[in-house]
């Protein structure tokens, strides 16, 4: 009996495996209905999607502020400064803490969108087959892998610069001054920046996969023939 179920389970695994090979195999190595340039500028027009629809709001007033996907809470060894603060009746400056370095996110994306132009520019034949077959955020997975650390570089330096602009190192200065004059307190000195530019990150990213997973799983967001057509062959 045992020996039929291993049989039954390994056939099992077999098909599924061959159902797979089988779409794989659906993809056009050149000519047929879709050409390998049609399947990649498949896959660059949805990347193309979640750029123009998504990471561009999150470069205006209050993109991260209120957005509550990506809005950017406080570090950890923060929380105890803004509840402390809040505790003595400085909520408005508390409030004002957290919303510059949100408004240092917004200001820091607006450079993020040359940079995904030239990655999504990059994606070849076999990485549309990869991404086509891949997770929701397959095509996402693939632009952070080619763009972090790019992006890192050119985000930290503008946050840096905006904590200037929108007056957030003024307000956070104020506020970790405040909060290590108090009693009882273990001095702070975090290093926003850094950690801004990441939480930046995280959300451009975010924003990214919502665009990627609704084109997958939602045909009305197929909004041309070449990305109903591509993305059918990942329904089958």
């Amino acid at each position: 009996m045992k020996k039929q179920i291993t049989i039954l389970l390994a056939l099992i695994t077999f098909l599924s495996c061959a159902e797979l090979q089988q779409v794989v195999n659906q993809l056009p190595e050149s000519g047929g209905v879709l050409s390998n340039a049609d399947i990649a500028s498949g896959l660059r027009q949805a990347l193309n999607n979640g750029i123009d629809k998504q990471v561009s709001k999150l470069t205006l007033k209050d993109g991260f502020y209120k957005n509550e996907l990506v809005k950017i809470l406080l570090p950890e060894e923060l929380q105890k400064v803004d509840k402390a603060l809040r505790t003595i009746g400085l909520d408005n400056l508390a409030d004002e803490g957290l919303k510059a370095i949100n408004r240092a996110a917004e200001d820091a994306v607006k450079e993020a969108t040359p940079i995904f132009v030239n990655a999504v520019k990059e994606i070849t034949f076999n990485d549309a087959k990869n991404i086509l077959l891949g997770e929701d955020d397959a095509a996402t997975q693939y632009l952070t892998t080619k763009t972090k650390t790019e992006l890192y570089n050119k985000f930290k330096p503008v946050i840096n610069n905006s904590f200037s602009k929108v007056g957030a190192d003024q307000i956070w200065n104020n506020l970790i001054t405040k909060y290590n004059n108090l009693p009882f307190t273990n001095d702070v000195n975090p290093d926003l920046t850094d950690y801004v530019t990441n939480e930046a990150l995280e959300g451009v990213y975010l924003m990214i996969a919502v665009e990627e997973k609704e084109i997958r799983t939602n045909l009305s967001s197929r909004t041309t023939d070449l990305l109903k057509k591509v993305f059918a062959l990942q329904d089958q």
